[in-house]
């Protein structure tokens, strides 16, 4: 379900006998209402610039940030639900503990790679980021006896920028492409009556302003798989995948996994082959091709995304 304008949500899946969550705040609505707009504070980048010797000035390296952190500053209302003082305190408390336990994120704290998600809708845009809940704490107040709690709270993003909540996905198939030519005979006059609606096999159109990773899935029989984004990057694995055999490479930074099935197969990728890390899709039209060995041509991919955007 879409949330309102303006609204939160932080989810993550259960974990043996830690709860997931599906906590949602922002609004009135919610019981949980911001006090003030919430803040994204890009990290501090680690630099690589280097001082030039015997000289003033400095030649710059490389540059890298480590994502960027999300305040909150929440008000948990509860001064409606009840009449009595007690009441309303007994309330208070007990909203109070359902955002602590969504914020302390036991499920996903004892996972490696595992992120929380937070999504939102700003100015009719859903957008979510990709991180961890870290503080999350009662500020000064004397209100708690009357329903009423303010609450500051942080989230660790894994990145900079953000996505967009709908996840777009295309299937590649190895069947050749369909002709594109002209065929004949052909009748006078040749009229012309605009651009085809048509999508080529393996064709996207990413959106955003930022360049997004794909989740990339090959479906067998195959051998020697190559996923190609035409002008850009090839990727080759050194495997057979029989009918029905999955691999997913998940180049995506707080997963980043070549998994056919459980196990790794990220020591299959050819040396030729680029680093997960630049398997990334710029905004605009783009074409995605699957190569292979295939008798049977029913081999295929499926290319999904988000798109990405530097702020929101």
């Amino acid at each position: 379900m879409p949330l309102a304008e303006g609204e939160f949500k932080l989810s993550y899946s259960a974990n043996g006998v830690h709860p997931a969550a599906n906590f949602t705040f922002g609004t009135v609505r919610t019981g949980y209402y911001l006090l003030d707009d919430f803040e994204v504070k890009d990290t501090d980048p680690t630099v690589g610039d280097t001082p030039l010797p015997r000289e003033d000035g400095v030649r710059y390296g490389q540059d890298f940030t480590t994502g960027a952190t999300i305040s909150f500053e929440v008000g948990v209302d509860t001064v409606d639900a009840g009449s009595t003082l007690l009441a309303r305190h007994g309330a208070n408390l007990d909203a109070v503990s359902v955002m602590k336990q969504a914020w302390d994120a036991k499920a996903i704290r004892s996972r490696v790679a595992t992120p929380a998600v937070l999504s939102t809708t700003q100015g009719g845009r859903a957008r979510r980021w990709y991180g961890r809940p870290r503080k999350c704490e009662k500020a000064a107040s004397k209100l708690t006896r009357q329903g009423y709690t303010p609450m500051v709270a942080t989230f660790d993003v894994a990145h900079t920028g953000s996505f967009d909540d709908v996840e777009q996905i295309v299937r590649v198939d190895m069947a050749p492409p369909p002709h594109r030519g002209i065929k004949g005979p052909l009748k006078d006059p040749l009229t012309m009556v605009g651009e085809s609606a048509a999508r080529a096999p393996g064709e996207i159109v990413v959106g955003g302003n930022r360049a997004t990773w794909p989740v990339i899935n090959i479906t067998g029989p195959i051998s020697q798989p190559v996923c190609e984004l035409v002008g850009r990057w090839k990727l080759q694995l050194d495997l057979t995948l029989k009918a029905g055999e999955k691999v997913t490479i998940d180049p995506r930074p707080w997963v980043r996994t070549v998994l056919k099935g459980s196990a790794s197969v990220a020591g299959l990728i050819t040396r030729s082959s680029p680093l997960l890390e630049n398997l990334l899709i710029p905004p605009g039209r783009q074409d995605f091709v699957l190569r292979g060995t295939d008798a049977t041509a029913t081999a295929f991919m499926t290319v999904a995304w988000r798109d990405a955007y530097a702020y929101l």
